[in-house]
C-alpha cells in the first residue's frame, strides 16, 4: 500500500520506519529536512512537500503536536488536499481536539476524501517496538480497511467510534495518567512527610490494589528525582487543556483534572517544560515544604 506519513518527530521517524518494514511504499515529509534521515536510510522516500507526498498515496497519515499543526498540514499551503486524491483517507495520529478533529473530517468528507482519527498510547518505545495502542474514530469500513497498516505500528488498535471518538479515548487516557501521577505523588510525599521511607512504601503498594504502571515507572522517577523525559511536561499540559477546553465545551466538571492542569502549569512557569511530566512531584514537594 502507497502511505504518506507527515511529520517525523520522536514517535512518527520509527512508525514510518515500521510501516517500511511491513512491506508499505512510504513517502516521508518533515518539517526540517534533517528529521527524514532515519527514515530515508531505511528506505522511504523522501518527499519535498506535503502536498507531494500525499499525491502518492491511499492513506495519508499525519503525526505532529498539536491541533492548529494538525490543521496546517492539512489544509494549509501545499498541504495534504493540494495532493490528495479523491477515495484517500487522512489518518491523524497527533492527540488534538475532538471538536476540531469532527470539523476537519466534515470539510475532507466534501472533498472526497475520508478521515480517521488514531491517537496513540505507548510513547517513543512503543514507536520504536511496534507496540503502540490506538484509539481510532471514524467509519467502521474505512477503519477495516486501514488496519493492516495499524497493525503494522501498534499491538493493541481498538475502533471506538465515529469521528472524534479517537480523540475521546486519547483524552481519557491522558486524564488517568495525569490523575493518576498526581496520587502517586501525593502519596510518596505523604510517607516522606510522615518519616517512612517512600521507597519501602511504594513496594507495599506495588503489591496490592494500588499497583499500577504509573506507580511503578514514574513513582521510581519520583524516588530517583530523575525526570529524564519518557513524555515531556509541555506534551502533557497540552493534552490536558484539550481535556479542560473540550469539558467546558460540554459543560463538564473535571475537578481533578484541573488540579493537574495548575500543577503541569507551574511546572511549566518554573522551567520544567522539557523535563517528564512525573516532575508534577516537584511541585507537590514544594507546596508541601519538602523539596530536595
Amino acid at each position: 500500500m502507497n502511505i504518506a506519513f507527515i511529520g517525523m518527530g520522536i514517535m512518527g521517524k520509527p512508525m514510518a520506519v515500521n510501516l517500511h518494514k511491513a512491506g508499505h511504499t512510504v513517502f516521508v515529509h518533515g518539517r526540517r529536512p534533517e528529521t527524514m534521515t532515519p527514515p530515508l536510510e531505511a528506505g522511504c522516500a523522501g518527499c519535498a512537500s506535503i502536498a507531494e507526498a500525499a499525491a502518492q498515496a491511499d492513506i495519508i497519515i499525519v503525526m505532529v503536536s498539536d491541533t492548529p499543526d494538525v490543521e496546517e498540514v492539512i489544509f494549509g499551503d501545499n498541504g495534504v488536499i493540494h495532493g490528495a486524491k479523491s477515495g484517500s483517507v487522512v489518518v491523524d495520529m497527533s492527540t488534538i481536539s475532538p471538536t476540531a478533529t469532527r470539523h476537519m473530517a466534515a470539510q475532507l468528507r466534501a472533498r472526497g476524501i475520508d478521515m480517521l482519527d488514531a491517537p496513540v498510547s505507548g510513547g517513543e518505545v512503543g514507536a520504536i517496538n511496534a507496540t503502540l495502542s490506538i484509539m481510532v474514530g471514524g467509519k467502521p469500513e474505512v477503519f477495516e480497511r486501514v488496519k493492516p497498516v495499524f497493525e503494522a505500528m501498534g499491538k493493541n488498535t481498538v475502533h471506538v467510534g465515529d469521528y472524534g471518538a479517537g480523540q475521546v479515548a486519547k483524552a481519557c487516557n491522558q486524564i488517568v495518567v495525569a490523575v493518576t501521577i498526581e496520587a502517586v505523588a501525593e502519596a510518596l510525599t505523604f510517607a516522606r512527610k510522615n518519616g517512612v521511607d517512600p521507597a519501602k512504601v511504594r513496594d507495599a503498594l506495588m503489591g496490592g490494589f494500588a499497583g499500577s504502571r504509573i506507580l511503578e515507572v514514574h513513582g521510581k522517577r519520583m524516588l530517583d528525582n530523575d525526570y529524564t523525559p519518557g513524555f515531556k511536561t509541555k506534551l502533557h499540559q497540552k493534552d490536558i487543556n484539550i481535556v479542560m477546553q473540550t469539558a467546558k465545551e460540554l459543560g463538564l466538571s473535571l475537578p481533578g483534572a484541573a488540579l493537574v492542569m495548575q500543577h503541569l502549569n507551574a511546572l511549566m512557569g518554573t522551567g520544567g517544560a522539557e523535563l517528564d511530566s512525573a516532575a508534577v512531584m516537584r511541585i507537590v514537594e514544594r507546596e508541601s515544604g519538602m523539596e530536595r
